[in-house]
Parts: structure tokens; sequence; C-alpha cells
């Protein structure tokens, strides 16, 4: 997705947050925190992903299934693509 290069500083930033929750959660696990807080911080990591996961869906489909520049062969694929994509992102 060359698209992502535009946005590639934001994303990676957000990436390393992830990333960072995700090393607490560890942490958390690994000095036997508390339920609810370890819980807290999965739901917390969980939704940081699930945007992470809305903003790549919808930029896909801004450059391969809205822009008024594709061929109807690139539109096509493009959403085959994002269906695909959504069907795997709604497990």
């Amino acid at each position: 997705m060359a698209h992502t290069s535009t946005n590639k500083e934001k994303l990676v930033a957000r990436v390393r947050r992830i990333a960072g929750q995700l090393g607490a959660i560890e942490r958390a696990i690994e000095a036997e925190a508390g339920c609810s807080q370890i819980l807290q911080q999965a739901a917390a990591a969980r939704g940081a992903m699930s945007g992470l996961l809305e903003e790549l869906i919808e930029d896909h489909l801004r450059h391969h299934v809205a822009d008024p520049g594709l061929s109807e062969a690139d539109r096509q694929n493009g959403a085959d693509e994002l269906s695909l994509l959504i069907r795997r992102y709604s497990r």
C-alpha cells in the first residue's frame, strides 16, 4: 500500500504505542498485578489495535476503491481485497 507512506510516521508511532501497551501487559502479568488492572490494559490495547485497523481499512477504501482515477478493474480488485479484509477483521 504505497499510500501508507504519506502517513508512515503517524502509523509507525501508533504501532509503537500499541507495542508499549502490550509490553505493559506483559510486565503486569510478570509482576502478578491484579486481574482488573490487566484486563483494563488489555481492553485499552484492543481498542488501540481496532483504531489502527479502522484507519488502515479507511485508507484502503479511499485509495483502492473510491478513487475516481481508478480503472473499473482496479476498483473491483480493491473492493475484493477490502471485502476479504473486513471478513478477517470482523472475526
